[in-house]
């Protein structure tokens, strides 16, 4: 690669020039510092506008007079923060409506950025259904940051003999220097202080997203709650249990997850459960996408201490989830990823159901371990079409385990 890189490839990229050729709005959302901007901006077509809302003037235009805003600033155009001021929308949509009612093209006409899904989604669904592709997008993933090929992580045979044919290998400590720096571009690209960052990143972004929401009063609370999640990635998601450590009621602690969630901070994984047996266990796990931002909330020193700590397989499942869930949201897919636990206490890490076909995965720190696809057998009385499984471990390379379970380097993901 050589060199340092100014930008780095997204593989979104593909999917929003795309999606821009047929619908008439494309929105990217997600936490704040991936990357949106940068990414539209560098692929933005001459002529296309580039605008901020968090820009006071543009928002007092855009508050104040919708139709003034759109006809200042024009179309193509790039609207950054778009979800500061909402009531947009219902303009843009009487603008790409009139548009197709003329009989003209309105592709392409917006795209729009967001770090608040929370609260845009519900706008943008009264007011541009059928009208707008949305697209999430994390941090970097392993497969830009080392130039990978952009390909959904699938656990099917084939494609993971695919995956494994250009790979860069790397040993644990690799994985911990990579999980300790997290996914965001411009510590990705540039020397920037990690710890300056992560923290002006938590007492700026995160509080200004906060304020938004009138939890000015519960800063302190909020930010409290936030390491209180970090210490527990990888975990089982208990309202009841991070009420009471922090402070508040259960119904608040299901609101904040809520925030953290639809701010792309963590990612929701469902546990598997169908009528086939009522054994199953229902609560969900949480995972930080950005595992850098994690170990910052947690105060964990550097990379070498992460790995000998009490969390390392947290955190190391972490990483894995994190990578596979990116490598879906860069496809613009939503991962259909759960995990499996019965009331015996049986659990797989994760579970990728398509139709009635269902793909075991286990994820160790080891680099060949033994027996991890021991709670694989517990599948059958699902009445699923169980497929091969895959050991997601510290394997050099793609290795049979068994005939029906396979070796997988996490490098490769």
């Amino acid at each position: 690669m050589g060199g340092r890189r100014l930008y780095i490839q997204r593989h979104l990229e593909s999917q929003v020039r795309e999606a821009s050729e047929f619908y008439p709005v494309v929105m990217v959302c997600g936490q704040r510092q991936v990357g949106k901007s940068t990414m539209l901006n560098h692929i933005k077509e001459e002529g296309r506008r580039y605008i901020t809302l968090d820009d006071g003037n543009a928002r007092r235009l855009a508050e104040k007079d919708a139709a003034l805003f759109f006809e200042t600033y024009g179309y193509p155009l790039l609207i950054d923060e778009f979800q500061r001021v909402p009531s947009i929308l219902l303009e843009m949509k009487r603008i790409v409506d009139q548009k197709a009612l003329d009989g003209e093209d309105n592709s392409g006409m917006y795209w729009l950025t967001g770090s608040q899904k929370f609260k845009m989604m519900k706008d943008v669904s009264e007011s541009l259904t059928g009208r707008i592709a949305v697209f999430d997008m994390s941090g970097l993933s392993a497969a830009e940051i080392e130039e990978r090929e952009a390909v959904f992580f699938h656990p099917a045979l084939e494609n993971l003999r695919q995956r494994v044919q250009n790979y860069h290998p790397k040993n644990v400590h690799e994985i911990y220097e990579r999980i300790f720096k997290g996914g965001m571009p411009k510590l990705i690209i540039s020397n920037w202080d990690r710890e300056r960052f992560y923290m002006d990143y938590v007492n700026t972004s995160l509080e200004r997203d906060i304020k938004q929401l009138a939890l000015v009063g519960k800063l302190g609370e909020f930010y409290d709650f936030l390491v209180f999640m970090a210490a527990r990635t990888s975990m089982e998601l208990k309202y009841s249990e991070i009420a009471g450590a922090i402070g508040i009621s259960a119904p608040t602690a299901k609101e904040w997850v809520s925030i953290l969630e639809r701010s792309g901070i963590i990612f929701i994984l469902r546990p598997y459960y169908n009528n086939i047996t009522s054994r199953l266990v229902k609560t969900p796990k949480m995972y930080f996408l950005d595992t850098g931002l994690a170990a910052y909330l947690c105060r964990w020193p550097n990379a070498e201490t992460l790995e000998r700590g009490a969390m390392d397989g947290a955190f190391f499942e972490t990483y894995v989830v994190s990578e596979i869930v990116k490598s879906y949201y860069n496809a613009g897919k939503r991962p259909d990823l759960y995990y499996y636990r019965d009331i015996d206490g049986k659990e797989i890490d994760l579970l990728l159901v398509e139709g009635d076909r269902m793909y075991p995965m286990e994820i160790k720190k080891a680099k060949m371990p033994n027996h991890a696809d021991k709670n694989f057998s517990v599948l059958g009385k699902l009445k699923m079409d169980v497929q091969p499984g895959v050991i997601l471990c510290m394997a050099d390379e793609l290795l049979p385990y068994s005939r029906d379970t396979w070796y997988f380097p996490v490098a490769a993901i």
